[in-house]
């Protein structure tokens, strides 16, 4: 009986070794794939060596609430510039954000913001904004502000933006279509570059999430 019960426990290690085993395996498999800098590079996002602390600014949400660093720290933010009178890109993009979006999951989505920042001060106001930008998603927010502050925010994450002359209200705005990486302590992480790729963000933004983590 005796030789029994030790060849009982010595099953029971087995299969217990095998299942743990087996279960850091199944559990490796679902983690994301980490990728280099530039397998990332290839599939559209551009990281920087070392992230870029932004400074001081202070914009105003489609709340009217205060928009500032603070508002980009704890979480990942995906920041678009562009403006509710765009005619094709920037309804296009927020709409590629919303599906992109609702491809992460729940955890992912609970520290991810998506933020659209406003190259039209003169035309999107809190209103205004306020009427576009939940359309898209209600939890995304838009962003604007006095021209200069919009202007050196911009120019800080490389997304230079400019007026194409017009008649009276009729005129447009040339800007990027890159998609700006913040991570969680509110540093330019880097941007996802246009045009783009629904499958080949998804890989990168979680590579990114990963590599942050460790």
């Amino acid at each position: 009986m005796s030789q029994s019960r030790n060849i009982g426990l010595t099953v029971a290690a087995l299969l217990l070794f095998i299942g743990a085993v087996v279960g850091g395996f199944a559990y490796r498999m679902m983690q994301p794939p980490v990728m280099s800098a530039a397998e990332m590079k290839v599939n559209g996002l551009y990281l920087h060596a070392t992230p870029r602390d932004l400074g001081q600014f202070q914009l105003l949400d489609h709340r009217g609430l205060p928009f500032g660093p603070e508002q980009l720290q704890g979480h990942w933010s995906l920041l678009f510039f562009g403006f509710t009178y765009c005619p094709d890109i920037c309804p296009t993009t927020m709409a590629f954000l919303d599906q992109f979006v609702g491809e992460l999951t729940p955890e992912e989505q609970a520290d991810t913001r998506v933020v659209m920042v406003s190259v039209d001060p003169a035309r999107d106001t809190v209103e205004q904004l306020a009427a576009y930008v939940p359309y898209f998603n209600e939890d995304f927010t838009g962003v604007t502000g006095e021209f200069l502050d919009l202007h050196r925010f911009a120019t800080a994450l490389n997304t230079p933006f400019r007026k194409v002359a017009g008649a009276a209200d009729e005129y447009g705005v040339d800007h990027s279509s890159n998609v700006v990486l913040i991570n969680p302590r509110g540093d330019y992480h880097g941007f996802f570059k246009a045009p783009l790729d629904k499958t080949d963000m998804l890989a990168t933004y979680r590579s990114a999430r990963a590599q942050w983590d460790d």
